[in-house]
């Protein structure tokens, strides 16, 4: 059920959401829940139809499995933001099998499958929202996908470095190298090889399930 706080959060998420009709509202209303979910745990995995997931607070991450698996990162979602790759079930010729986790302690609205269906198979603008947001999706995976085909791996290192230092507004990174492995699609070994690189050149100085940044300069100009 939506309360009137959270439906002021609805309708900043949503830009369909004034357009609906309040039989309209009703059904999502009546077909949501609020799930709080641990950092780490695990929200969606590729054999479900879980629903489309509104991001009210916390952090998701979005990835993928290798056949000998190994997880690739392709996005990240942060409050305000939808996914509708957890809900693939009511998408029409979409197979794209994802991972859902959350990266930090997270509250999402679960909009069930079904409701969110029925919603965009009547409403023209919920069905366009809907297709920007796959549009979204895709576009977002394909760049994660083409560093990983096509940038050497200590630029995406150094990226990766930079954005998360940018995000969390500091230059000590709380990061295992395995963890780091995980959101480049790499092996741990390749990681900590580099990482020692780059602090032998100066650029960072590693300790036990740390990294901090010492040279930014240089990071910016390999990536």
């Amino acid at each position: 059920m939506i309360n009137s706080e959270n439906e002021n959060f609805f309708s900043e998420s949503f830009p369909f959401w004034k357009a609906l009709s309040s039989d309209e509202k009703k059904l999502i209303n009546n077909n949501t829940e609020l799930k709080l979910y641990k950092a780490g745990s695990t929200i969606h995995d590729s054999t479900e139809c879980t629903g489309v997931l509104l991001i009210k607070s916390g952090e998701l991450r979005v990835y993928i499995l290798s056949p000998e698996g190994r997880e690739v990162t392709l996005y990240r979602l942060g409050s305000g933001s939808t996914c509708l790759l957890t809900a693939s079930c009511i998408l029409k010729n979409i197979t794209f099998s994802v991972m859902v986790d959350a990266e930090v302690d997270s509250e999402v609205f679960l909009i069930s499958s079904s409701a969110f269906k029925e919603l965009k198979n009547k409403n023209i603008q919920v069905e366009s929202f809907s297709n920007d947001i796959i549009n979204c999706h895709f576009s977002e995976t394909m760049w994660a996908m083409e560093q990983i085909l096509f940038t050497s791996f200590d630029k995406r290192l150094a990226f990766f470095l930079l954005e998360q230092s940018e995000e969390k507004k500091t230059e000590t990174l709380n990061f295992t190298h395995e963890y780091i492995a995980k959101n480049l699609g790499s092996a741990r070994e390749v990681v900590s090889r580099m990482l020692k690189y780059f602090q032998n050149e100066g650029i960072v100085s590693l300790a036990r399930g740390s990294i901090i940044i010492k040279d930014r300069k240089k990071l910016e100009e390999l990536k």
